[in-house]
């Protein structure tokens, strides 16, 4: 008879690397599963793929024992270390960060492939590309120019909105000054005023 899942968990773990530390620790501890047994059964399964990042499910049973199974690293990841870049574009596809080649998003469009809703490499490929550009990273010989383009007219829109808000800025501040004169302009003639006024009683 099948054990009986009572849960099921999901986490990004780098490869050979799984300890009772947090994240582990603390998503696994409170669930009762042996997390010593865990570590090393991941680091075994994972060590040949060490330098990745690997998500994985693990399944926990009722009686605590649990299965998990090895999913391909994120397609960021992926797209990241081909690229040599600690992150993604802040701007995404309006910021390019770096250039990789086709052949290289045809490499991580075949590791991705079996987690990727794809029926064949053209597909996948498709898939990296998009999540590469939202990523502000082109493609050698398919939208380097494009993406180049979109970036550059970015850049010039921003250029455009600084200036914008430098001129409502500068507008508002004057509007400000022009009020604080009236209201010195008020003060010094209520001041005249009761000034004159002691005059005339005295």
């Amino acid at each position: 008879m099948a054990k009986k899942v009572a849960k099921k968990v999901k986490l990004q773990i780098p490869a050979g690397k799984a300890t009772p530390a947090p994240p582990v620790g603390t998503l696994l501890g409170p669930i009762g599963i042996n997390l010593q047994e865990f570590c090393t059964r991941f680091n075994e399964a994972s060590k040949d793929k060490m330098g990745d990042v690997l998500p994985v499910e693990i399944s926990v049973y009722e009686d605590r024992s649990f299965d998990f199974k090895l999913k391909t690293p994120p397609a960021a990841f992926l797209l990241k270390k081909a690229a040599g870049l600690n992150k993604a574009a802040a701007k995404g596809a309006n910021e390019v960060v770096a250039v990789i080649t086709p052949q290289q998003i045809k490499e991580i469009a075949e590791i991705k492939k079996e987690d990727l809703n794809a029926y064949d490499i053209d597909e996948a490929m498709t898939i990296i590309m998009g999540t590469a550009r939202n990523m502000g990273i082109a493609i050698k010989g398919v939208n380097e120019e494009e993406l180049a383009e979109q970036a550059q007219e970015a850049l010039e829109q921003e250029k455009e909105m600084q200036k914008r808000e430098a001129e409502i800025a500068e507008a508002e501040a004057k509007i400000v000054e022009s009020k604080a004169d009236e209201e010195i302009e008020k003060a010094e003639a209520t001041i005249d005023e009761d000034t004159n006024n002691e005059k005339t009683e005295a």
